[in-house]
């Protein structure tokens, strides 16, 4: 797949994810062949104030390619200066924020609130085309609710502009991501509009994915919340769709990833720090194995590295042991 003159290995991609998709988790997605993945989204505002807080939200390494930085905003100006300092940081493709539905981000006028003023959202996209030589995107939801369900608005708009792909969450804003994502609104997208469209939501098993290419006609599959807990996902859609078969990890394979993104955490952010934000993704590996629960319960007060990987090991050797009786 190609997006602008960025040239992608395949046409499943990790969404961008507030709180989820920093450096570690993109690093261990990564190694199931995702195409792209994208940064969580940052603050166009933060980032023209270079706060070190926001800049650290561009932190990448040589493995973490190619890298879409999704930045947040309602200021025309302060978004192409956002622009052009990931950019200048190292992003290979810039998205724009019009799709998040979450208070404190659409009452600024950002996120899925651009949906709600079509000219607001084109001047926007026209800095930012202004601002960047790089591939550029905008992910939108279906509209802000049903009443006001813009989406092929918003994507002729996009087109207007200068994007180079529109991905579609196809829900409303005010759904959040509760209900079901309406897959035949990414279909109409997809006639309407001559840029590629990736299609969202709902995808939380490998075949899925493949019913979203074959129903929808979509030129990509963005994969967010089904990737919490299960980074293999992406790697078993590729699978299914090559050959129509699932590849799930066998317990070994799910210990060895654990471990290996609790030490990328730490050495990211510190082992304190590190192993605090692990924690959540700890709850989501761990939901739906046997004794998950108890495990959980536990796992909530761990506060260092060493305990957690004792910890991990001991719950899937008795995981392992009991299957075996």
């Amino acid at each position: 797949m190609k997006i602008g003159s960025l040239e992608l290995k395949n046409s499943i991609f990790l969404a961008p994810m507030a709180g989820i998709t920093d450096l570690p988790f993109r690093t261990v997605v990564r190694s199931f062949g995702c195409g792209l993945a994208y940064t969580e989204m940052v603050s166009a505002i933060g980032l023209a104030r270079k706060a070190d807080k926001t800049l650290r939200y561009l932190s990448t390494s040589p493995s973490d390619r190619p890298l879409g930085v999704q930045i947040f905003g309602s200021d025309p100006e302060t978004l192409a200066d956002a622009a052009r300092i990931a950019e200048q940081h190292g992003a290979d493709l810039i998205d724009l924020n019009m799709g998040c539905p979450v208070k404190k981000v659409t009452k600024t006028g950002a996120g899925a609130a651009l949906m709600t003023d079509p000219a607001l959202a084109a001047a926007i996209m026209q800095a930012i085309r202004k601002a960047t030589a790089l591939p550029f995107t905008v992910k939108i939801r279906s509209g802000w609710n049903a009443r006001q369900a813009n989406a092929l608005e918003i994507g002729k708009i996009a087109v207007e502009s200068g994007c180079d792909a529109v991905t579609l969450h196809a829900r409303t804003a005010d759904q959040g991501y509760s209900g079901h994502a309406d897959w035949t609104l990414i279909a109409r997208l997809k006639g309407h509009i001559r840029i590629p469209v990736i299609g969202s939501g709902d995808i939380r098993k490998p075949l899925d994915a493949s019913r979203m290419f074959q129903e929808t006609r979509c030129d990509g599959a963005m994969i967010g919340r089904g990737a919490l807990g299960n980074p293999w996902l992406i790697g078993e859609a590729l699978s299914f769709i090559d050959d129509n078969h699932n590849h799930e990890p066998t317990l070994a394979e799910r210990e060895e990833v654990i471990i290996r993104h609790l030490d990328m955490s730490a050495a990211f952010y510190g082992e304190r720090a590190g192993v605090r934000d692990f924690r959540k993704h700890l709850l989501w590996y761990t939901k739906g194995l046997k004794g998950g629960a108890r495990f959980r319960e536990a796992a909530g007060q761990i506060t260092d590295r060493e305990t957690t990987i004792t910890a991990m090991r001991d719950y899937f050797h008795e995981i392992a042991h009991e299957s075996e009786a």
